[in-house]
């Protein structure tokens, strides 16, 4: 008899786009409110399945409680007219506290998943990380997605130790950011839990990812190309490998780019530009992106209308 994990049904909500969208603000410094209304609804025109609010792209570590109830109730409120996939970034460092966070979430029945980083800074032992996805699991409102980015949180793990945390009844999947593809990449995608999906976490490495299996991504560069990672994926999806291994060079040029200088800098910056939110402000200990720095993404975004891949 197959084991709980294999009876599960796949995450179907978990593949395609989905952006992490940035915080707009206005020129008092306040969050700009309509520009986030309507960057949301720009995406889910071009093309993304749904839209992540509160994700470190959202510099949520820098807004106050009220503010972050303010950006969820503006995508909550997208996503209901819209029919997408609103994910909601929560979690702590400690399990108490990440299971608070984790609670609150109830006050928005349009989430369908909570981004959960893996503990940072304590770097509990990968029993100790499984455990406490276990715990939070048990009491969340919504299904987990597993947020593994070692370079931010110190704690390296394995493909077991990966392929274990997406076996837990409650993690519908993971943003797999490990800062390259490896080994450990390679296997887990080779055999993943029944239920569970890998979304591309690092931008410059989503085509390879898809390549080798994951169902969509999770990218802050698709702000500026919103409709070009949604073709990307699609053509993976349906085996146009020559479509998507060109289309995936051009998209990595233009990651590369929005990357340069620390997220989401460089991407406020050319969504600034484009006349797309009122300021490119971002809040310390941030620093604005340069202005060579959004010269050179918005050169590679104009690349991309220019190497056979239309707007």
């Amino acid at each position: 008899m197959g084991s709980a994990a294999e009876t599960r049904p796949r995450s179907a909500f978990l593949h395609g786009i989905h952006v992490p969208l940035v915080t707009p603000f206005d020129r008092a410094g306040e969050v700009a409110a309509d520009a986030l209304e309507g960057l949301a609804h720009e995406v889910l025109d071009a093309g993304a399945t749904g839209i992540v609010a509160l994700g470190t792209t959202a510099e949520s570590a820098a807004l106050d409680e009220a503010e972050r109830d303010l950006v969820t109730d503006v995508c909550a409120r997208v996503c209901g007219e819209r029919g997408a996939t609103l994910t909601i970034g929560a979690g702590a460092s400690g399990t108490r506290a990440a299971e608070a966070s984790l609670a609150r979430l109830a006050r928005w029945p349009q989430a369908r998943a909570a981004l959960v980083t893996v503990p940072s800074f304590v770097r509990p032992s990968a029993a100790g990380v499984l455990a406490h996805f276990a715990r939070l699991a048990e009491v969340s409102p919504v299904p987990l997605i597993v947020y593994h980015i070692p370079y931010r949180t110190g704690q390296p793990l394995d493909a077991a130790a990966l392929r274990a945390l997406g076996a837990l009844p409650g993690v519908a999947g993971m943003k797999y950011a490990g800062g390259g593809i490896g080994e450990d990449t390679v296997t887990l995608l080779g055999d993943l839990p029944a239920g569970f999906e890998v979304l591309a976490g690092d931008d410059a490495y989503a085509s390879p990812l898809l390549a080798l299996g994951a169902a969509g991504g999770i990218l802050a560069s698709a702000h500026l190309a919103t409709a070009r990672f949604a073709e990307l994926a699609g053509a993976w999806r349906a085996g146009d490998a020559a479509r998507a291994r060109a289309l995936g060079h051009a998209l990595a040029r233009l990651s590369a780019a929005a990357f340069a200088e620390p997220n989401p800098t460089v991407v406020k910056g050319v969504l600034h530009a484009l006349g797309r939110i009122p300021t490119p402000a971002v809040r310390l200990p941030l620093l604005p992106a340069s202005g060579a720095a959004v010269a050179a993404a918005l050169e590679r975004l104009e690349e991309l209308g220019s190497e056979g891949f239309p707007r």
